[in-house]
């Protein structure tokens, strides 16, 4: 008998467009033989509809994207009686339960990988692909990461924090920036995912605009020191022992790698495995994307994100994204696919994962 995997796709954050085509990505590539697929797709406004089951892959495309989602009538609720495992649709002024074995929430950024969905689940009773609330809030949290990642002793660059909500700090920040860190230095929200918000900054006046809009999207902004380096990344899978691909390096086409560079800018590029990086680098990545990995609690899949100093080889961490893109050219399926794990055997490995994690048992030591 197949099993009911619910996709959860959209949402509020600034990542909708690109969480509607990991969705559809995700799932053309679902094993249908295994699993039936429903897909509920969440507006901008927050609104959770029901598009249906989705028996041919050849129809996600049609429902997979906002103008569809939009269009949608029927609206969903979670369930929160463990003894009615799933969602609840209202249409038409009739309601009707469809049962759910396991969540599989492709959202990107706020709501969506910041333990927030995380702990709807939890409170259905219902196994759900990913990490879980610590992990995901940690990881969304840069402050929070770089405090998690500096206890276990892993090498990242220096960085200021400015947490203060009234803007009572921004000066003392400033003259702490210009001390401690110098020019050039990155801005970047706290809480954004695909580097929204994110600002280079190379002098005073530069720095006051950048931490503008940095708390835009979010009061709580880190502030780092410039690293001239190579940009890669490692993608994790796994639970209480995590696996660690192979390296992959980004080529950004702009200053650095963006939100535009990464999904607008065509000449940005992605290299698997690349030859000219040495083998003492690829190994540190891999050890430290694990260590970073399971201090955070990770369970299923994280993409963790270095640098590699150009001066002297020097691996460098800067953050993890607990719910990695699923497009075209998102490394996370990509590194697996190189590792000989094709996208339609990872995404089984990580349902199956999320079940066995609620499977009662006595933890391995």
């Amino acid at each position: 008998m197949s099993k009911h995997i619910a996709v959860i796709y959209g949402g509020k954050s600034s990542e909708h467009d690109i969480s509607c085509i990991s969705a559809a990505n995700i799932m053309k590539k679902l094993d249908r033989e295994k699993y039936e697929v429903h897909a509920i797709g969440i507006t901008k406004e927050g609104s959770w509809r029901y598009l249906g089951p989705v028996p041919d892959p050849e129809l996600v495309d049609e429902i997979a994207n906002d103008e569809a989602i939009e269009a949608c009538e029927a609206r969903v609720a979670v369930s929160m009686d463990r003894e009615s495992r799933g969602f609840i649709v209202r249409q038409d002024a009739a309601t009707r339960l469809v049962n759910v074995d396991v969540w599989f929430p492709v959202l990107h950024g706020k709501n969506g990988e910041d333990g927030t969905i995380q702990g709807l689940f939890e409170m259905s009773g219902i196994p759900y692909v990913g990490c879980g609330v610590l992990a995901s809030s940690g990881g969304m949290d840069k402050v929070s990461t770089k405090l998690f990642a500096d206890k276990v002793g892993v090498t990242q660059a220096r960085f200021i924090a400015d947490v203060m909500k009234d803007g009572s700090t921004i000066h003392e920040t400033i003259e702490r920036v210009e001390k401690e860190l110098g020019y050039p230095v990155f801005v970047k929200p706290s809480n954004a995912g695909s580097s929204k918000g994110v600002t280079k900054a190379h002098n005073r006046e530069e720095l006051v605009e950048a931490i503008r809009v940095a708390k835009e999207n979010d009061h709580r902004i880190l502030i780092e020191e410039f690293i001239d380096g190579r940009e890669v990344e490692c993608a994790v899978l796994g639970g209480e022992r995590p696996e660690a691909s192979c390296v992959g390096e980004i080529k950004s086409a702009a200053e650095f790698y963006d939100f535009d560079a990464k999904y607008n800018n065509a000449e940005s590029k992605t290299v698997v495995d690349p030859d000219d990086l040495p083998e003492e680098a690829k190994e540190a990545v891999r050890e430290d994307a694990v260590k970073v990995f399971k201090t955070l609690d990770g369970f299923g899949l994280a993409r963790v994100d270095f640098f590699v100093r150009r001066s002297d080889n020097q691996v460098i961490f800067n953050e993890i994204n607990t719910m990695p893109g699923f497009t075209g050219i998102s490394m996370y399926p990509m590194l697996w696919e190189a590792m000989g794990v094709d996208v339609t055997e990872l995404l089984t490995r990580l349902i199956e994962m999320a079940e066995d994690r609620w499977k009662p048992g006595v933890t391995e030591v």
